[in-house]
């Protein structure tokens, strides 16, 4: 997990993340028997500045009018100059150790039998249609494809800590939410294959999902695009007297993005009821950690804007589900953001298009997949308990495997959305220049054939 932050050393795990210096009222926000704790906006100073006595004093009248701080400010008659690094880099909380067992029964959040269950059977679903969704790509049979290998905890837990009112604002790495929430394999299958059945009518490419009944805004390429809106969701939430949240993913790239720091600054201002979650997963395509920022990761870049937040085991199923539950909780209850650092390990390609053993090594690769799989620590707490076993396993990836391979076959074969779609859902009425560009493109359909595929239909144009 050092390697994700490499530019600043290595960092602790923690079972009970502690308060930091500055936090208010210094309490934790608990659910069930265990509490979480986030920390809150603090500057941090060198240790030659800490260790200084500076006569300081407030000027009330002053403090009074110069209110753009936000309150009082001390003044002081010593120069100093806060530290660009803080002194401990802030722990990452974490309930399973490496073998998969409890390290503190006490801090995280109690989960029953069904929920537990269905988590670990969507992770290994999630999985599976990577593999098999891959291959198609490999194939030739669909032109695009996104795994989240090494992140179905991440995907899977945190759906399972939210309620369907709470909206998914995603980047395009979390299918996972939607699989969670009913998004079933034949969904998906066309989704990627673009047919008459998919929601978004073949305008997208293969993994931007969306689907309006489930609260999953469509994923949009563009990094970090989706922040901005996700705090602008959160506010209409918020003026709406509603009692859910709006969760925006992105990974570690995103944060060098200017609308990331945009939106937590506006998040902050407006206390919306927002979650923010990183993945960092130490790469932004082929750009390392260390080429990407010289902070403490992402987690004290909250602290800046004054954001709460909390850095978690990413590949840890019950602390992701742990820090969602207790943030969603505090997000809705205190109508304050949140930011979830999940610290992970992308071990599959960024994309179909991406080959990553040319700028990372195969070693590195190999030991996330096999020391942090997420899937197999949190079969081993499963197997613990009594509630999984090896034949059970079998028949779990046995099934789902046929059922994506099933929706594969049956969505190649649904014929493309109509040709016209292209020029509808826009507005009310379709203007005359898209008129008579539909009308040019079933025009040139026509004329030439054998240029275009032969399974999109083409509807006549009426003459205006």
């Amino acid at each position: 997990m050092a390697s994700l932050l490499r530019n600043s050393g290595k960092i602790t795990t923690t079972a009970g993340l502690i308060a930091r210096p500055g936090f208010q009222g210094g309490r934790g926000f608990g659910l069930s028997s265990f509490s979480l704790f986030f920390s809150s906006p603090r500057r941090f100073q060198t240790t030659e500045s800490e260790s200084r006595v500076d006569s300081h004093c407030y000027d009330d009248e002053i403090s009074q009018k110069f209110s753009v701080l936000g309150g009082k400010v001390p003044y002081t008659s010593g120069m100093r100059f806060t530290s660009e690094l803080p002194e401990e880099k802030v722990p990452c909380y974490r309930v399973l150790d490496n073998n998969g067992q409890l390290i503190d029964s006490r801090n995280f959040a109690g989960i029953s039998k069904e929920i537990a269950m269905k988590m670990y059977t969507d992770m290994v679903k999630l999985n599976t249609m990577d593999t098999i969704f891959y291959e198609a790509q490999r194939q030739g049979r669909i032109s695009f494809y996104v795994t989240t290998t090494g992140e179905e905890a991440i995907n899977i837990a945190s759906a399972a800590a939210l309620k369907i009112d709470d909206f998914i604002v995603p980047q395009y790495r979390e299918p996972g939410i939607l699989l969670w929430r009913g998004f079933t394999p034949q969904d998906f299958a066309n989704q990627c294959f673009s047919n008459k059945f998919d929601d978004g009518k073949g305008r997208q490419m293969p993994v931007h999902y969306g689907s309006k009944k489930l609260n999953y805004f469509t994923v949009a390429s563009t990094i970090a695009s989706q922040l901005p809106h996700a705090v602008g969701a959160a506010y209409s939430l918020k003026m709406d007297g509603k009692d859910a949240c709006v969760v925006g993913y992105f990974g570690d790239g995103g944060s060098s993005e200017g609308d990331f720091h945009a939106a937590l600054n506006f998040a902050a201002v407006l206390e919306a009821p927002v979650i923010f979650l990183c993945r960092n997963n130490g790469w932004a395509i082929s750009t390392p950690a260390s080429d990407q920022f010289r902070s403490d990761g992402v987690v004290v870049k909250g602290q800046a804007y004054g954001v709460r937040s909390i850095r978690v085991d990413g590949n840890d199923a019950l602390a992701m589900y742990s820090a969602v539950r207790s943030a969603r909780e505090m997000a809705i209850t205190e109508q304050k953001p949140i930011l979830i650092e999940a610290v992970t390990y992308r071990v599959g390609h960024h994309t179909t298009s991406d080959d990553s053993t040319r700028y990372r090594p195969l070693e590195e690769i190999e030991w996330w997949q096999m020391a942090r799989n997420p899937l197999t620590l949190y079969r081993k707490w499963l197997e613990s308990n009594g509630w999984w076993n090896d034949e059970a396993e079998a028949e779990l990836r046995s099934n789902s495997r046929k059922e994506l391979l099933k929706a594969i076959q049956v969505a190649e074969k649904i014929e493309k959305p109509p040709v016209g779609d292209m020029f509808t859902d826009v507005y009310d009425a379709v203007p005359s220049n898209l008129f008579e560009q539909e009308k040019l493109l079933q025009q040139t359909v026509t004329r030439y054939p054998q240029d275009y595929p032969s399974d999109v239909p083409v509807r006549a144009v009426p003459s205006s």
